[in-house]
Order: C-alpha cells, then sequence, then structure tokens
C-alpha cells in the first residue's frame, strides 16, 4: 500500500497524477476490506464512495471547506485521507480507536458530527448560511443518500435552501439502498432520472454543434428561456429539485474519476446551490458485499474471502432479540389479522424481515422516516387495527412529538417494540439506547416494560396487543437469554413486578437483563455478609408497581435499582418518586448509565467498567452504601 502510506493528509492526494489514482482506491479498499473484517463496521457505504471521496478531497480543500456527510457511516475513506490512518484507524470502532462515524472531537475535517439520517442537508444549509454572514468565501458540501430524500428534514432542508444561502454543493450518492432497498415515490423518482441520460447527452451535443456560430450562439441564449420544456420533454424528475431552486445536474457515474473531478469543478464554481446526482455501487470491491448489500451495510467481523460472520454463536445459542421479537410478531400476525408491522427502513435489523417474508400485506416499510412510522400506526390504530412499529431506542427520539400528541393523547393502541434500548458499543454515543426510559416515564396513558427473558417478551407483546391502549416495550442488541417459549402467551397484570428471590434487609429492583445481574449480585452479598437479599423483577417501568415497592422499602435497610438506561430521570428515579410521596425514607442506590454521553468501545463489558457497572464494582458500591 504504497501510495495510501504517503496520504498524510488531502493535499498529498491533490498532489497525486491522475493516472496513479486508480490504484489508491484500489489500496483504499484492500485498507477498508481488511479493518472491517477484524472489526465491524459500515463496509458497504464506504466502499461505495471510494472515488467519490477522493474526488472531493482533490476537488474542495478542507478544513477550510466544509464537508457534511449524512450519517458519516461512509466517512471512512475521508477519514484516511485526512491523516488518520494509523494505528487509530486499525482499532475503528473499538476501545481507544477512532469512532465509526464523524466525530468534532477527531479532526478539523469534520466539521459536523453524525449518526442518525437526513441530518446533512440542514446542518450544510446552515454552515453555508454562516459562511455568507461572516463574509468568507469557503465551499460547503453535503453528501446525502438517496434514502436521506424520505427525511421530513432533508426536505425542509430542500425548501430552505435557496433562500438561506447564496452557494451551496449537494452531492446526492444515489445507490438504491439505505440498509435495505429504497423504497417509496422519491425512489422511484431516482430511478427515473437515470433513464435521462439520453437528454444530458442531446443536450451536450447540441450545445457543442450551436455554439460554433453566430447564429448558434443566439439560439443557445433563446434556448436558455426555453430549456426548461425541453428537459420536462425528456422528464418531469429534474425539475423536482430545480422547483426548490437546486440547479440539478445529472446522473453520472460515481466510480469515474475524471468525470466526477470535472462536475464537481463545475459545482464548485456554479452561483446559487447545486445538486449534482452521482450513482454509486455500494459495497464494490467486496464480492459478499455487493451479493448482500442489507447484511453488509453494517455487519460485525467477518471474513474477507468468504464473507461469513466470524461472530456466529455456537450451535443451539440464544437468538438475537430483535430475531425473537420477529418470530413472536409473526406468531401474534397470523392469530389476528389486525395485526400490523411497520419499520422505518430495517427490515432485519429489526426482525421484521420475517413478517414480511411470511405475511406481505401485514407488513410495511415507510423508509428513513420514524416521525412518519409513529403517526401512520396511529392512523391504523384509529380504525381499531393492532399496529406494532418496531423502531431502535435511538430512532425513536425522532418520533417523540407524535408519541406524545397523536399516540398517547389519544390513547391509541400502537404498541412500540423498541430495539437497541442500552448500549450499542462499537456504534457510540448516536447509537445508544440509553434516554427511552427517561423520556417516556413522563408521557401519560402509556405503559413501559422490559422483558428478562424470550418467554416473558412473548407475553408483553400479547398483553401489549391486547391492552387498546400505547404500549412500549424495550429490549437490548444481542442474544437474549436462551429460555423456552411457552405454546401460548399470558396475560400480565399491567403493572405488577414479579418477586424472584425474597429478602427483607435489601432489596434489589431490575429491569430487563439487568435481572440476572442482580439475581447474581444478590447471591454474593448475601454469602458474604449473611443478611436477607430480595430480588424482584420490576417488568414495567411505568407503571411502577408501587404497593410491593412501598412495602419492601419500609422493611429494607436498603432498596438499589438497576437499569440499562440513563440513571438521570430513568426507571430508579422512579422509584424514588414512589417513596417520596409516601413518605418512606429507606436509602436508595440507583445503577444506569452517567449523566453524559456514553463513548463507543469494543463491547459491552469494556463500556460498564468505565462507568463503574461491572459486577464487582456495583457489589462495591453497595456494600459501602449499607456502611
Amino acid at each position: 500500500m504504497a501510495l495510501l502510506a504517503n496520504i498524510r493528509g488531502p493535499e498529498d492526494v491533490r498532489a497525486l497524477p491522475a493516472d496513479q489514482l486508480p490504484a489508491l482506491a484500489a489500496e483504499i479498499r484492500e485498507r477498508l476490506i481488511a479493518v472491517t473484517a477484524r472489526n465491524g463496521g459500515h463496509i458497504g457505504p464506504n466502499l461505495g464512495v471510494v472515488e467519490l471521496t477522493l474526488a472531493l478531497h482533490r476537488v474542495f480543500r478542507t478544513p477550510a471547506d466544509k464537508f457534511v456527510f449524512d450519517v458519516a457511516h461512509q466517512g471512512y475513506v475521508h477519514k484516511l485521507l485526512t491523516g488518520r490512518n494509523g494505528a487509530d484507524f486499525d482499532g475503528i470502532r473499538t476501545t481507544g480507536g477512532l469512532s465509526g462515524f464523524l466525530n468534532r472531537e477527531e479532526s478539523l475535517h469534520d466539521v459536523f458530527g453524525a449518526g442518525h439520517a437526513g441530518t446533512a442537508l440542514s446542518a450544510a444549509v446552515g454552515l453555508a448560511n454562516a459562511r455568507d454572514r461572516l463574509g468568507e468565501d469557503a465551499h460547503v458540501v453535503a453528501l446525502i443518500g438517496d434514502a436521506a430524500l424520505t427525511c421530513g428534514v432533508t426536505m425542509e432542508a430542500l425548501n430552505n435552501a435557496a433562500k438561506s444561502t447564496r452557494r451551496l454543493v449537494i452531492v446526492l450518492n444515489d445507490n438504491e439502498w439505505s440498509i435495505d432497498r429504497n423504497v417509496g415515490a422519491v425512489a422511484d423518482i431516482l430511478s427515473r432520472l437515470i433513464v435521462t441520460r439520453p437528454y444530458n447527452r442531446s443536450q451536450q451535443g447540441l450545445k457543442r454543434l450551436l455554439g460554433r456560430t453566430r447564429l448558434g450562439t443566439k439560439v443557445l441564449d433563446f434556448g436558455r428561456s426555453f430549456k426548461r420544456h425541453v428537459k420536462n420533454w425528456f422528464t418531469h424528475q429534474s425539475s423536482f429539485f430545480e422547483q426548490y431552486g437546486v440547479r440539478y445536474l445529472g446522473p453520472i457515474d460515481g466510480h469515474d474519476l475524471p468525470t466526477l473531478e470535472k462536475y464537481l469543478a463545475f459545482c464548485r464554481d456554479a452561483t446559487g446551490p447545486v445538486i449534482l446526482h452521482v450513482r454509486t455501487e455500494k459495497g464494490r470491491g467486496l464480492g459478499a458485499a455487493l451479493r448482500n448489500p442489507e447484511k453488509f451495510h453494517g455487519t460485525g467481523a467477518f471474513d474477507p474471502e468468504t464473507g461469513d460472520s466470524l461472530a456466529s454463536g455456537a450451535p443451539g445459542a440464544p437468538k438475537a432479540w430483535q430475531d425473537v421479537f420477529g418470530a413472536l410478531l409473526l406468531r401474534e400476525a397470523r392469530a389476528d389479522p389486525k395485526v400490523v408491522g411497520i419499520t422505518a427502513a430495517m427490515p432485519s435489523g429489526t426482525g421484521l424481515n420475517q413478517l414480511k417474508q411470511a405475511l406481505p400485506a401485514q407488513y410495511h416499510d415507510v423508509g428513513i422516516a420514524e416521525e412518519h412510522a409513529a403517526l401512520f400506526a396511529a392512523g391504523l390504530a384509529a380504525r381499531d387495527l393492532r399496529p406494532v412499529c418496531a423502531i431502535y431506542s435511538t430512532f425513536m427520539q425522532r418520533a417523540y412529538d407524535m408519541v406524545i400528541h397523536d399516540v398517547c393523547l389519544q390513547r391509541l393502541p400502537v404498541t412500540f417494540c423498541m430495539d437497541r434500548a442500552g448500549v450499542s458499543p462499537s456504534d457510540g454515543p448516536t447509537h445508544h439506547g440509553l434516554f427511552d426510559i427517561a423520556y417516556l416515564r413522563c408521557v401519560p396513558n402509556l405503559t413501559l416494560m422490559q422483558p428478562k427473558d424470550e418467554d416473558e417478551f412473548a407475553d408483553m407483546l400479547h398483553t401489549a396487543l391486547k391492552s387498546g391502549a400505547p404500549m412500549f416495550i424495550r429490549y437490548p442488541r444481542g442474544a437474549a437469554a436462551g429460555q423456552a417459549i411457552k405454546a401460548q402467551p399470558a396475560l400480565l397484570p399491567l403493572g405488577r413486578a414479579e418477586v424472584l428471590r425474597p429478602g427483607v434487609d435489601v432489596q434489589f429492583w431490575a429491569l430487563g437483563p439487568m435481572v440476572a445481574e442482580a439475581r447474581a449480585l444478590a447471591e454474593q452479598l448475601a454469602a458474604e455478609t449473611g443478611l436477607s437479599v430480595g430480588v424482584v423483577n420490576a417488568r414495567f417501568a411505568k407503571p411502577i408497581d408501587e404497593s410491593l415497592l412501598v412495602a419492601q422499602a419500609k422493611a429494607a435497610r436498603l432498596l438499589v435499582t438497576f437499569e440499562d438506561g440513563a440513571v438521570t430521570g430513568g426507571f430508579g428515579t422512579g422509584a424514588l418518586e414512589v417513596l417520596a410521596e409516601h413518605g418512606v425514607r429507606t436509602p436508595v442506590l440507583r445503577f444506569g448509565w452517567p449523566d453524559r454521553f456514553v463513548g463507543h468501545a469494543t463491547d459491552v463489558k469494556t463500556l460498564r467498567a468505565a462507568h463503574g457497572l461491572a459486577p464487582a464494582q456495583m457489589l462495591a458500591a453497595i456494600k459501602a452504601k449499607l456502611g
């Protein structure tokens, strides 16, 4: 990798002779595959933007010019070209290594961090407006994916772009995929744009011909006013952007470096906002990624030769929580045609691909549009259907307004199943699902649950669908507990906790995966101190089982709460509120994630130890509290 080793910054990319760029692109792909095969990561998106990122850095000059990458899961190439091709990149997404996304604290070349889809264009419009106000002459480039156009915030920014800034370059990276294949009208529009190449070629040829004579020049002048009518004769789609005041160019081949540089240079020198439509191939250079774009959007460690996962569990190992959910929802949907599953572009990640394959009429993918997913579900529920909206905990934050005003205010029977509740270690702060308990506890009319195992999950989902009310179920990333699921699910009494171990002196109240840790700690504490230690599977973060909590706390020396969420405003805070209302002064020790954004690490165990949540650390804190 002689070429890549000598790239210490974008100036080295610009200095490289053009005929060496294909070799550099090949070295970059080799580096990406080697590192992500070991660490996991977003390999497909990055393989698709190698030439595009090279061209961007040859035409523009960061950090003076500002690049904003939508989501930034395609920013690995940018990192390699901006001085981060070293040991830090070897450890990307692991403890002490680089972030898997752009990070303002990591480099001056990362002007704006990200993690959620659709934010780049709004941020870029703001950066461009700030440049104009400050009298600067730098360029702002937003690199957005075609799926970003299904995000409401992107369309809001597009509506505002021409009014807010005098210059802006938007690169539309069109690869037909977000995580799953893109869906909806916008995807259809972009697909139809591809067939406008005859128009693009004929227009260029006509300009060359007419530009040779004085008469032809006059025809060209007249033609500018006639241009839109000609363009619409070939296609209506390009005017979609131009009606927003954004000039449209393309589509062009996103792997043709000379063409990319030529068009990007034109965009750089343009006045007013311009959008360049670039067609790329997600996973280019890795056969397994081309054959399975969804799997290799973001993957764990894999064999670079075969594409086989290196993290597969042993035969008979517990299924992932998402797959448990998918099977349970399919069972409920088969039993009741009113049950409908909804995903926001993540059928595999949420487990809804099982419903998609078996009962497609009861399945909906709305694209990357969590707000619409929640409102769409509310509309279904208003006609007495039973929608189940499967959205990662971190992405549920986007639908919070809809949860409050459209679902809970109207008491509509929507069930929200929130995967990745807890930490997503290698992804970091933008993807941890740590805030849902805190942000949902204050909303009236809802019930919030978390199962300790698969069988309890079955009961919770069944209870939610039969409740006729807004219901939320949270569960973590990774393998479930391995508990067998009974043939017929049971209805749970709402707000009732489950006593797993009787005790008097110390009471442990735990949610979800923390139940197993609480049981182990209770046994150890009892053995080492002789105290009577009880364990309660709280099951419900809202409503809390007040009668049991108050009765136990009155008799105990210490109440300890365990949750896989933010401790500020979380389940433990709810327990404190209940005891305060009843005048119970028993000390409460709360274990949860601290009041700060938690970074990334190789695994959950490492993150927990870094924040005082390893079993030995919690046991020591409990003993200290007992005095």
